[in-house]
């Protein structure tokens, strides 16, 4: 099924992040380590992120105060700029059979520049928007 697409432009976000072997068995624990280190996860914006170099970042945006190096995290920037995106609604894990799918319908879409990361943007347990860096204007 074809998910509608849209054109955004996203804002430069820093993170901290867990980085494992993308495809791998290690992405689910990330997750649970990166939640664990935080305690409460209300209010923060969880964003993977991945390119070409088979790294999987498991992000958090980085709230005032902080310190990545104190939670035993590294630290970087979610690149802004435009993006192709799509929304996967529905319960997770089931909604994850539908990531590399429409992350493909991406790819057939756009313009992609494969000198930044695309990105999965968790915003609600139910809602999780696939961004494609593309060149270009939105």
């Amino acid at each position: 099924m074809e998910l509608p697409l849209r054109r955004i432009e996203r804002a430069e976000t820093p993170v901290m992040f867990v980085a494992v072997k993308d495809g791998s068995d290690e992405i689910g624990p990330a997750w649970d380590h990166l939640e664990t280190l935080l305690g409460s996860l209300r209010g923060r914006k969880f964003l993977g992120m991945f390119d070409e170099s088979g790294i999987y970042r498991c992000c958090v945006q980085i709230r005032d105060g902080e310190d990545a190096d104190q939670l035993g995290l590294q630290s970087g920037v979610v690149p802004g700029g435009q993006y192709l995106s799509a929304t996967v609604r529905g319960p997770q894990p089931a909604a994850y059979a539908l990531l590399t799918p429409t992350f493909e319908q991406l790819r057939r879409s756009g313009n992609r520049d494969a000198t930044r990361p695309s990105i999965e943007y968790y915003r609600r347990h139910d809602r999780i928007d696939l961004l494609m860096p593309i060149r270009g204007r939105a």
